[in-house]
């Protein structure tokens, strides 16, 4: 079984930064690949960004240049470092595999960017 925590949200004004942890626990591999994903109100959910078993990375096109995702396999821990924060940007922002398993979404972590 797996788990994933996502902390770090919070509320930031336009052109700010956040940086999301995305928790893994369970019996898993540590080297699997992971996504960040975020849900708007009234929206889809969607991938934001992924990073593989190697260290390969992938952005959503209103990412690039503007949020990285990281991990530390050691700590079995995702990052996702976001700056240059929008309005846009303002959702439910969750971590999964990649491609992600309905079993194993979790509560999420709010990300609001507000003047």
């Amino acid at each position: 079984q797996v788990q994933f925590v996502e902390s770090g949200g919070g509320l930031v004004q336009p052109g700010g930064s956040l940086r999301l942890s995305c928790a893994a626990s369970g019996t898993i591999s540590r080297i699997i690949p992971i996504g960040w994903y975020r849900q708007a109100p009234g929206g889809l959910r969607a991938l934001v960004a992924s990073i593989s078993s190697g260290g390969g990375t992938n952005y959503a096109d209103s990412v690039k240049g503007r949020f990285t995702i990281s991990r530390d396999n050691a700590k079995n821990t995702v990052y996702l470092q976001m700056n240059s924060l929008e309005p846009e940007d303002t959702a439910v922002y969750y971590c999964n595999l990649f491609p992600p398993e309905s079993r194993y979404w979790g509560q999420g972590t709010q990300v609001t960017v507000s003047s």
